[in-house]
């Protein structure tokens, strides 16, 4: 089911070409030098090919809340999603969305030097300059309060929220956000999943972090709940207030 994703009138990254492209389930934003929509409709395609493909003969990958092993001659996306998923112990399609953006935003990368992929929610980057990505927590007093500041440095990197209050993702918790940043975009798109899980009220903000940092291969992590926030790793935080 498609819900608006009304967070997208936030973006305000002026000197990158915005485009949209959309193949069933997956929408993409996505800001580049220049507009690049037929070779990202193409590689969005190719994605979602492979993928539906590969259901069609294994439909427990569509619908499993546990790990699952894949063939090594699996298509490579469906390899990714699925060591992604081992990793946190959750079921391969929680790193779909994350998987598709990065795939996309690496195939763009030959033709733009900056790419800023989002598929709803879940982000790939590559930038040259400093970026802020705001915060969208449903009703929590943080939503729209402060931004996290990305260095080039620091892309490719891969931002993935998941929450068990807003929009359409399957969470067994309750947190307004889990932010989690990553090299590996399915990697942070599962762990975000497999984090929230883990959080049915502010209370459990230091559990969730305490098993964020046994995941190997992430660079920081927000949890939001309410108006509390816990993090770990290296992030900056800006206050949008006085951008």
């Amino acid at each position: 089911m498609y819900e608006p994703r009304t967070y997208r009138h936030w973006v305000s990254d002026k000197d990158l070409v915005s485009f949209s492209v959309q193949v069933r389930e997956t929408d993409l934003l996505i800001r580049a030098r220049r507009d690049l929509k037929a070779k990202a409709l193409a590689a969005t395609q190719k994605c979602r090919a492979e993928l539906e493909q590969y259901i069609i003969s294994h439909p427990l990958f569509a619908i499993s809340l546990e790990p699952l092993s894949v063939e090594k001659n699996a298509p490579s996306l469906v390899r990714e999603m699925a060591n992604a998923a081992q990793q946190v112990s959750v079921g391969p399609m929680a790193a779909v969305a994350g998987a598709i953006a990065e795939r996309v935003g690496r195939e763009l990368l030959s033709f733009s030097d900056e790419v800023i992929v989002e598929n709803g929610g879940d982000i790939f980057m590559k930038t040259s300059k400093e970026r802020l990505i705001g915060v969208y927590a449903g009703e929590s007093t943080i939503t729209g309060r402060i931004a996290f500041a990305i260095q080039p440095e620091e892309t490719p990197l891969g931002v993935c929220t998941s929450s068990g209050s807003v929009g359409h993702s399957l969470s067994f918790g309750v947190a307004d956000a889990v932010i989690v940043f990553s090299p590996s975009t399915s990697l942070a798109d599962a762990a975000a999943t497999a984090i929230g899980n883990r959080v049915s009220s502010a209370s459990d903000i230091p559990k969730a972090l305490q098993f964020a940092q046994g995941i190997q291969g992430l660079s920081g992590v927000a949890v939001i709940k309410d108006d509390h926030m816990g993090l770990m790793g290296q992030i900056k935080i800006a206050d949008v207030d006085q951008e």
